[in-house]
């Protein structure tokens, strides 16, 4: 289940670095990573959602790879993204 309209435009409005800003790396770890809270969430209670499970891992290996980007190509904003977010990296 995705995420809802309005925790969308929260996380948008949280993380964005202008006013139309919708596809920066920033905007897009803070999706995956609400995404990934909502569905860890969901296996506490559904254990054996096993194809579930396969697209969480998915998120978190483009999340990594959208994390070593960012450290990359920027390391201020790649330190501002895991202390906002909360992200051991």
């Amino acid at each position: 289940m995705a995420l809802a309209a309005d925790a969308k435009r929260q996380i948008l409005a949280k993380n964005q670095i202008h006013k139309s800003d919708t596809g920066s790396p920033e905007v897009q770890i803070a999706f995956l990573s609400g995404r990934i809270v909502q569905l860890q969430e969901h296996f506490q209670a559904h254990k054996k959602d096993h194809a579930s499970r396969r697209g969480l891992l998915m998120m978190v290996a483009r999340r990594r790879r959208l994390l070593t980007y960012l450290k990359s190509t920027s390391p201020e904003r790649y330190k501002n993204v895991l202390t906002k977010l909360a992200i051991r990296h």
